[in-house]
């Protein structure tokens, strides 16, 4: 069976942090060069057998892909007429980082230009002038994707059985995890208090699963949340006896421990997000017989 490997917040931090940073960067140069697809999903990146992945986007007559390789530990811009530029990934500031990558660009001759202040976080440091973040710990960043890998496989099995509208595994920089989403198919009430953003990525009801390495608010966990909530959601038995309704971040979490130490860490992860979908789908009154596929 393959362990999951231990990945306590406290032993990678600043790592984190300053990964977290990167991928904002390589993030943003895809919002810049993809059309808006619904709920924000052109903007994501995608767990490959090395890291992560811009996948392909497009730049004039020319195509380009940016891959994190977590095992090489570089960064590559390829372009489809065979250039292609490596950046290393060790231990630098995001101000770097950002210089390196805006300069390869220049010079295999798809310049971009982005917003460089970073989304979702509490006090953003416009990438050009963050001298703050500058670790990289290899074993921890190691860590972190097969972690994000191994989450993706049972999200993937998961999202088979769902013939509905439904969301591919893709991770956000923004908020730094990983999520499947499955849609009812029914619009949600509009929320004329949030951001633009925020609208659209909650115009239709969801019932959304995912994996989160943490922050000061949570150690690394799984969540899985519905939106709007339906009555009778957060009362809802979910198994495995770890898992909790959080009221403070809002839906269900289940400690990431509580499933790496698990005899069996796929089947219990796969039964939270069966129970989570459960209770969103039954709280909701999903047309859950046109939605699921049946064996």
């Amino acid at each position: 069976m393959t362990n999951w490997p231990d990945l306590p917040l406290s032993a990678w931090r600043d790592t984190r942090d300053t990964l977290h940073m990167w991928t904002q960067v390589v993030g943003k140069i895809r919002l810049k060069l993809t059309p808006l697809i619904n709920h924000w999903w052109n903007v994501t990146l995608y767990v490959t057998a090395r890291g992560l992945t811009t996948s392909t986007m497009y730049h004039g007559d020319r195509w380009l892909a940016i891959d994190f390789d977590f095992v090489a530990h570089v960064l590559r811009i390829r372009v489809s007429d065979g250039a292609e530029k490596v950046i290393s990934l060790e231990p630098k500031t995001v101000a770097q980082f950002y210089g390196e990558t805006m300069q390869a660009l220049d010079e295999l001759h798809v310049p971009v230009r982005i917003y460089t202040t970073p989304s979702e976080v509490a006090e953003p440091i416009p990438f050009e002038r963050d001298d703050v973040h500058r670790s990289y710990d290899r074993e921890f960043v190691e860590r972190f994707w097969r972690a994000l890998a191994l989450s993706a496989d049972v999200f993937t099995k998961f999202r088979s059985a769902f013939i509905g509208k439904c969301s591919p595994v893709h991770f956000f920089w923004g908020s730094f995890d990983l999520a499947v989403t499955r849609f009812s198919g029914r619009p949600a009430p509009e929320r004329a208090e949030v951001d633009a953003m925020t609208r659209e990525a909650y115009s239709h009801e969801v019932s959304s699963v995912g994996w989160w390495p943490g922050d000061d608010r949570s150690e690394a966990s799984y969540y899985s949340y519905a939106a709007p909530e339906p009555q009778g959601f957060r009362a809802a038995k979910i198994r495995p006896n770890e898992a909790f309704y959080n009221e403070p971040l809002g839906g269900f979490y289940l400690p990431y421990d509580a499933v790496g130490n698990a005899s069996d860490p796929e089947a219990t992860l796969r039964m939270f997000c069966e129970d989570t979908y459960n209770a969103a789908a039954d709280c909701g009154n999903w047309d859950r017989a046109a939605l699921e596929r049946h064996a």
